[in-house]
């Protein structure tokens, strides 16, 4: 029966195709029975027979279909499918009682309902007035639009959010940045958008509880639960909450703020099942002793959480409100060529899709040429110039609204005549005129002076030379004014008319010259004004021709990008424009008209300017200087000339309603045409209806407002016609706003929050047809149900954008299809750049601009509606309502939207977070969209347009700059950004041995590598016969007393001191003895040496092992810093348990000083000794140890992560160490190396004090410190004694780069020459720095260095000295991997340049007798050499051991002695704590074997694990130092699994928040993470310690205790 059924029905092809693949997809088992109906019906459903349904009368909105009885009634004129507005017009108002056959798709309300009996029609006052939405509105970008029902809806919004409260923190500002220091401001304010009334959970929160706790108490909350969670002191990175009953109401809080049926909200905090807070530790070892900021005393728990800081509270309390769930998590991904899959949006299976008929394109009326119109313009304006030359054509006004002058006819023809003899014959010579018919003009005009522009235009016409209109130029860097200059270079403009006031107002050179304009060609100035022009002859006149398809003028329009494009007009569209205004108008001769628009371009050139003429009518121009004075002077002029029509935009009615309440005798009668200019704003509706509202009893009638909507390439696309008949109410429609966003129309009632009320703009232009076409892609035709851009088929529009051929054809000459792919006409269509619909009876609706359209996931969006829904939030009180923009910018893949507005001066702080939350609130209820970032700027200090709107491109441009200096900024990364990648997931069940076998089946090999055996090596190394440094330097002063081992150069690079071998000697001895009788020191007591770098550590240390006491170095107390550098030095001498202090006098004042006593216990001193006062005596004996497997010294040093390790060197150690560098950098008595590092750990001490003592060279030592005084010191050194080869920290190659940057010809001058240098190595304990390598190679590599020299070493705790790039081994390779690979442990070659690509430097060669292994951190098994893993050492010189005071060394043991769970698990490595790959490079060793290189990655303490990926901070911190040119330094960490990134601002503090956006930004596009709260500080604010590395830990330790002063603090939502 059905089949039968749909025999007599005539369905389209598809149709039955997707009935067909229905009943496969049934017969199949993939879809049920009740499915399938379903499916079938719906499909179907369009092509049934409707029964008749009742009549509607009583309706209060008539629903019409669009359906088969809809499209039967069009006509078909020729072959294109449009139907005539007329008639259907017509048949729309005989046909009150339509049926339910022929409805269109959505409701319409015209007017009251047409069904009601006339005398029962309510009229239209205050009272009845809520169903005419009033929405006060105003011009496109200048003033914007305000409705009540829209605000009624906003509110309402908000009002649902005030049950679930926002808990925003509030950012920290630094008082100079405050506008008014209120000190609220630095705490979390109670962010409650509703009655205060609604406390804390009482008792033990049985209900469920809202998240609505104020601030105070979540505060306190906060500190008891981190109390709580901190008790247990152990070293694991997490620790479960230590039973505190504060710390599980928390958590119980956060587990049920989660609202049901949503997915989980972006992974920002996971907590344990049993909802204790994780707190990350770092790992190493336990004693966090190290020194804070200022004067901060340590905190009490385990990691330096600070208990009742404000700073965490505010962190924890963003960390609450973002567990929240916002949207559902997506599903889907795509490739971003890796495995790191971004999401990809998928469409919503409920979203709505278009359903209706395809549309007919729709004729216009004819154009009923009328026999007396003149055949162009310049003719009409002869014929009244001549017929009737005392007509007044136009009226202008002064600022007083007093006529200021009268230009008739007779007048206009005269002078115009002139301009245009002028401009042919008097610019230039005879021979060769300047310009000639056809050449393009620019015309610069003010806005008061239409006279003027007028005369010039029609100059212009007559002599054939094109006009370009554009604006006056304030100033030479006016916003926008670059690409008006870029147009007219492009146009070959080179004359510019002007008046003769605008001449004197333009900027001038002291010379009297116009200066030329950044980006303009350079332009002769020629003044218009009668006076300076000379008379034409009496036998001279102007050419008058028909129109004809010559250039009559060119229009600027500026782009959504803020290009501006010049769009060409013919003579033959400008008159057929003119004739069909006139015609869709009605207008008359000699009507007045009055125009508040700016005649340059626009409505107001057409209307004012051109059609004027052609009528012979009488024009009232109002500038907007008099609009601004007085807002009403329009409606006065009205009244006062009894003018019959008048053009302006939705704005000027504004003004008028707010301004018109004492004016008693106005009276609109006479108009007969209200031109609503900006009519295709969706929001002008409002400003229309309250402006009805209110002047109906003033005499205005209803049908006398006629919105147009009009683009720079269609001209007029459609207007409202004046109509006598008052029962014709106009159209209107109640659209869902989110219908809309997919690009359907979908009627929503007036109840509903988010709806859109639409009017119409009328109907299609005399003699056009437009249509509407898919906004991208195929210009395919739209549904009847469907939006798309509106295009027109006409004579009377543009022809082409100026010199841009490929623009022109994408605009100028669009082909529409129907869906079967055949174009609609054959004569080509104009793209308006309007998105809309054609309703019933050929109403044209507009719905929004493309140039404001925004694509979030997927979804249209229109800036003016967000511009709205932002205004509708209390605006007057916080922001200024014109002045308020909204742009996308892309990142991630997808548009981000962002509103900017000006703050009114007297807001405070609070009032305006306070509005920006709820502002975020009302988008996210009424476009379900989120906004990427909210920002408030000072008053007037947003980019404007000429005429006072706000340049979008310009403030959109400086934004992304960082150059817009807000004073306020919101960011919300965590709520829109939705296709974030997967969270890594580890697989747990492989194992190590799975791993190896894996490994070895894929071909890889195991990654492991040695330097030289040093068992193999045969040299002469004499020291090798002596077990013990002691017995070496013995030796030495025997064999050479007179051999100088070591210089030491002061600031002006001369000798300070020297020592020989007899001399350390010698020294050594006086010290053991003044150990042993002055500081009654046992062998094997500890000894700290506090001194500066120098000839004195070295004698020191010597002394006390000849006393068999073990040395600790450490570096003296800053004397302008005392405060935080000596509770280091204090640490130092307790933890080491020091038996005695040894300096020298001066040092030793200080240790004893008013300061030192401030800042530590003086009391607690051991004895001090002074060695600068030495016993003259000889030991008795000097120690030998009697095992060298004992301890020879310590070695103290605060690592990155803030953690102060003291490793064991043994004697054993120390002498192998010395060897293996003596064999790698080949160092003989014979030769000199420069030295310039702290001698106080690491490598630097052992170069420093142990090498030349070893191998017998010369030691050049440079104290790093003097550099800061003499940059090129170091240098100049190495230059002066020739040396080969030299030692520095990334610190002194830093301080050499920014130093002497400009100074290379001069030192050059000086006779530096660096050729001779064959290595200079940089001693690290870090991933080489390999753009400051760089930079500093090229720099000096007109000095002579070779770019090969500079290489880097590699060392840690466990073994300080792994890789050293010696003399001969092969150059340091640079490897570029792949950044997203390394995050999941991977390591994957790439080319250089390719996305993503980090290049990582090889960290020397490694040393003889050292062996590699790559290991998992996790399973202690072997990786391959394509994985990244923990560097484990095997080594003769690797540390024996931490030392620490609390003796607990079994935490670390395995630090130290650890075994492979896998493989060879006999060799005893030590655990370097550092992630690096090894790479088998093609080049080959000294010996012949392929060279290994290491690539050292990061530190495993320092790396952050988020969404289950690693990353290393330095990694973060180069992108965000790239993102702004104010950032000179940044660093990263984590807390509570929030990204924190701190940036030190090198400028004024008010490019401080310009830098939150540019950090999350870019954090964003290039690691997939959103960063939780920027800081921004002063310079040197962060902590880096003596090896030029950043103690990131200390930084966090002082930001949480509210120590860093920061100057601005942004917790992004």
């Amino acid at each position: 029966m059905a089949d039968r059924s749909l025999e007599s029905l005539s369905l389209p092809l598809e149709v039955r195709a997707r009935l067909a693949e229905l009943e496969l997809e049934l017969s199949e088992g993939d879809i049920t029975q009740k499915g399938y109906e379903k499916k079938r019906s719906k499909l179907i459903g369009a092509y049934l027979p409707q029964p008749p349904a009742a009549n509607g009368a009583a309706a209060v909105r008539c629903r019409l279909q669009h359906s088969e009885g809809a499209a039967r009634r069009t006509i078909r004129t020729g072959n294109i499918g449009v139907c005539d507005i007329r008639e259907a017009a017509a048949r729309e108002r005989s046909a009150p009682h339509s049926t339910a056959a022929n409805r269109p798709l959505f409701y319409f309300r015209f007017g009251v309902d047409q069904a009601l009996p006339q005398e029962r029609r309510t009229p239209v006052t205050p009272s009845s007035s809520s169903r005419y939405h009033r929405r006060r509105s105003s011009g496109s970008r200048d003033e914007r639009y305000r409705s009540d029902v829209h605000t009624e809806a906003v509110q309402a919004a908000l009002a649902k959010h005030k049950e679930r409260k926002m808990a925003v923190p509030m950012p920290s500002k630094r008082r100079s940045l405050v506008v008014q220091t209120s000190m609220d401001a630095y705490t979390p304010p109670d962010t409650s958008s509703g009655s205060e009334d609604e406390g804390s959970i009482q008792g033990d929160s049985q209900g469920t509880p809202t998240s609505s706790q104020g601030s105070i108490n979540m505060e306190h909350w906060i500190s008891q639960a981190i109390h709580g969670s901190t008790t247990s002191t152990t070293s694991s990175s997490s620790t479960q909450s230590g039973g505190s009953g504060a710390a599980h109401r928390l958590a119980d809080v956060m587990a049920q703020t989660h609202i049901e049926n949503h997915s989980a909200p972006p992974d920002v905090t996971t907590y344990t099942s049993e909802h204790s807070i994780q707190v990350e530790r770092p790992q190493g070892s336990t004693s966090r002793v190290a020194p804070k900021y200022g004067n901060a005393e340590l905190m009490e728990t385990g990691d330096g959480v600070p208990v009742s800081s404000r700073v965490s509270a505010k962190i924890q309390q963003l960390v609450n409100t973002l567990k929240r769930p916002k949207r559902p998590p997506l599903r889907e991904f795509f490739v971003d060529d890796f495995e790191e899959l971004l999401e990809v949006q998928q469409p919503d299976p409920n979203q709505p899709k278009p359903e209706g008929a395809q549309m007919l394109a729709m004729r216009g009326e004819q154009l009923g040429v009328v026999t007396n119109w003149p055949p162009s313009l310049e003719a009409a304006l002869q014929r009244w110039g001549t017929i009737s030359p005392k007509a007044p054509c136009l009226t202008t006004m002064d600022t007083n609204g007093k006529p200021l002058y009268i230009l008739t006819y007779g007048k206009l023809w005269t002078r115009s005549m002139k301009v245009a003899y002028n401009i042919l014959h008097k610019l230039g010579t005879k021979q060769e005129p300047m310009v000639r018919p056809g050449d393009r003009v620019a015309l610069v005009f003010p806005n008061n002076d239409p006279a003027a522009f007028m005369v010039a235009f029609y100059g212009c016409l007559l002599a054939e030379v094109v006009p370009v209109p554009i604006e006056v130029p304030l100033t030479r860097k006016d916003a926008g004014s670059q690409q008006i200059g870029f147009l007219l270079g492009s146009c070959g403009v080179t004359v510019a008319l002007t008046s003769d006031a605008c001449h004197k107002g333009l900027p001038k050179s002291p010379t009297g010259e116009i200066p030329q304009f950044k980006g303009w060609p350079k332009l002769l100035w020629f003044v218009t004004e009668s006076k300076h022009l000379s008379k034409p002859p009496r036998d001279w006149f102007p050419h008058i021709k028909d129109a004809n398809n010559d250039t009559a003028y060119i229009e600027y329009k500026t782009c959504k990008d803020g290009s501006v494009l010049g769009v060409t007009v013919t003579r033959i569209a400008l008159l057929t424009h003119c004739q069909a205004l006139t015609q869709a108008c009605g207008y008359t001769e000699a009507e007045t008209i009055v125009n508040v628009l700016d005649f340059k371009k626009d409505v107001g050139l057409w209307h004012g300017i051109l059609t004027s003429v052609m009528n012979m009518m009488h024009v009232i121009s109002i500038p907007y200087s008099l609009m601004k004075v007085n807002p009403l002077s329009w409606i006065q002029k009205v009244c006062q000339y009894k003018a019959k029509v008048a053009c302006v935009k939705s704005r000027d009615m504004h003004w008028a309603l707010v301004a018109h309440r004492d004016q008693r005798d106005i009276n609109l009668s006479s108009l007969r045409m209200l031109i609503v200019a900006d009519g295709a704003n969706p929001w002008s509706i409002s400003s229309c209806d309250a402006f009805l509202n209110v002047f109906q009893s003033k005499g205005l009638r209803q049908e006398v407002i006629c919105p147009c909507a009009s683009s720079p390439e269609a001209l007029t696309v459609a207007i409202r016609r004046p109509t006598d008949d008052s029962n014709q109410p106009p159209g209107r429609g109640v659209l869902s706003m989110h219908g809309l966003t997919y690009g359907v129309i979908r009627v929503d009632s007036e109840e509903k929050l988010s709806v859109l009320t639409v009017q119409d703009v009328g109907l299609v232009m005399p003699g056009a047809i437009m249509c509407a076409v898919k906004p991208d892609g195929v210009p395919q035709l739209c549904r009847t149900d469907e939006v798309g851009e509106l295009c027109v088929c006409a004579i009377a529009t543009g022809t082409s954008y100026y010199g841009l051929s490929g623009m022109t054809k994408n605009t100028f000459e669009v082909f529409p299809m129907t869906s079967s792919g055949a174009p609609i006409s054959e004569y080509p269509f104009i793209r308006t750049g309007l998105l809309g619909f054609i309703g019933p009876g050929g109403l044209v609706f507009v719905v929004g601009k493309m140039d404001g359209l925004m694509v979030v996931s997927g979804r249209r969006h229109n800036a003016d509606d967000i511009v709205a829904t932002a205004l509708a939030v209390e605006p007057m009180k916080f922001v200024y309502r014109g002045r308020i923009a909204v742009f996308s910018v892309s990142v991630l893949h997808d548009e981000r939207i962002v509103i900017v507005a000006e703050q009114r001066p007297d807001s405070t702080e609070e009032d305006s977070f306070q509005w920006m939350s709820r502002v975020l609130q009302a988008i996210d209820s009424i476009h379900q969209v989120g906004v990427y970032c909210l920002a408030l700027v000072p008053a007037n200090t947003l980019p404007k347009t000429p005429l006072g709107g706000i340049h979008l491109s310009e403030t959109k441009q400086l934004f992304l700059e960082g150059a817009l200096h807000p004073c306020n900024v919101l960011m919300c990364p965590h709520t829109c950004v939705t296709n974030l990648p997967k969270p890594r997931q580890k697989q747990p069940e492989i194992g190590p041995a799975s791993v190896m076998v894996g490994n070895l089946v894929s071909g890889k090999r195991i990654a492991q590598a040695s330097g030289r055996d040093l068992g193999q090596i045969e040299d002469n190394d004499q020291a090798r016969k002596f077990l013990f440094l002691s017995e070496v330097l013995q030796w030495r002063a025997q064999t050479t007393p007179d051999h100088v081992l070591y210089t030491l150069l002061n600031c002006r690079g001369t000798i300070a001191n020297s020592l020989t071998c007899v001399q350390l000697h010698k020294r050594s001895e006086k010290i053991a003895v003044m150990l042993m009788e002055r500081g009654h020191l046992q062998d094997g007591d500890h000894v700290a040496l506090v001194y500066p770098p120098g000839i004195d550590l070295i004698a020191a240390f010597y002394g006390c092992l000849y006393a068999g006491c073990v040395p600790i170095t450490v570096r003296p107390p800053h004397p302008q810093n005392i405060a935080t550098t000596l509770p280091t030095v204090k640490m130092i001498v307790e933890v080491s348990r020091s038996a005695c202090l040894m300096t020298t006098q001066l040092i030793c004042k200080l240790l004893r000083s008013r300061e030192a006593a401030a800042a530590v216990d003086v009391r607690t001193w051991p004895p001090i000794l002074d060695t600068d006062d030495l016993p003259k005596k000889r030991p008795p004996q000097i120690y030998k140890p009697s095992n060298p497997d004992m301890l020879a010294y310590l070695d103290f040093s605060v690592s990155t992560t803030g953690m102060l390790a003291g490793v064991k060197m043994s004697h054993a150690a120390t002498s192998a160490f010395c060897r293996s560098i003596k064999l790698q950098c080949e160092l003989y008595p014979s030769r000199e190396v420069a030295i310039c590092l702290d001698p106080y750990c690491g490598l630097g001490f052992v170069l420093w004090c142990l090498c030349s003592v070893y191998s017998g060279h010369q030691s050049i030592l440079i104290p790093p410190s003097e550099l800061e005084t003499t940059p090129a010191l170091w240098l100049l050194a190495v230059s002066q004694y020739k040396v080969r080869d030299t030692f520095c920290s990334y610190s002194v190659m830093e301080l050499c780069t920014k130093g002497l940057g400009s100074q290379t010809e001069s030192l050059k001058a000086r006779g530096l020459d660096l050729s001779r240098v064959r290595t200079c190595v940089v001693v690290a304990e870090e991933r080489p720095r390999i753009a400051l390598t760089q930079s500093f190679s090229k720099l000096f590599k007109d000095l002579g260095l070779h770019p090969r020299a500079v290489s880097t070493s590699f060392g840690c705790r466990v073994n300080l000295a792994i890789c050293l790039q010696g003399t001969s081994g092969p150059d340091p390779t640079t490897v570029y991997v792949d950044m997203r690979a390394l995050r999941h442990d991977r390591v994957r070659l790439v080319e250089r340049g390719s996305p993503h690509s980090l290049p990582l430097m090889e960290s020397g060669k490694i040393l003889p007798g050292v062996r590699i292994i790559i290991a998992n951190p996790e399973t202690k098994g072997p990786l391959g050499d394509s994985h990244l893993g923990e560097i484990w050492v095997h080594s003769a010189h690797n540390a024996s051991g931490y030392f620490t005071i609390y003796g607990d060394e079994s935490l670390q043991s395995d630090h130290f002695n650890s075994r492979l769970s896998f493989g060879d698990t006999q060799t005893i490595w030590a655990r370097t704590g550092y992630l690096g790959f090894l790479r088998r490079t093609e080049l080959t060793d000294a010996n012949g074997e392929r060279h290994d290189a290491l690539y050292v990655v990061g530190a495993l303490d320092e790396a952050m694990e988020l969404r289950g990926m690693r990353y290393h901070p330095i990694d973060i911190e180069t992108s965000v130092i790239r993102a702004h040119k104010s950032i000179t330094e940044c660093a990263v960490f984590t807390w509570t699994n929030l990204l924190v990134v701190v940036v030190e601002l090198d400028g004024s503090e008010q490019e401080a928040l310009d830098l939150v956006p540019l950090v999350t930004n870019v954090v964003l596009e290039e690691h997939y993470l959103i960063v939780g709260v920027v800081v921004v500080v002063d310079v040197g604010v962060i902590p880096i310690n003596s090896r030029g590395e950043k103690q990131r830990m200390h930084l966090r330790d002082g930001f949480l205790a509210d120590q860093l002063d920061p100057i601005y603090v942004a917790y992004n939502m």
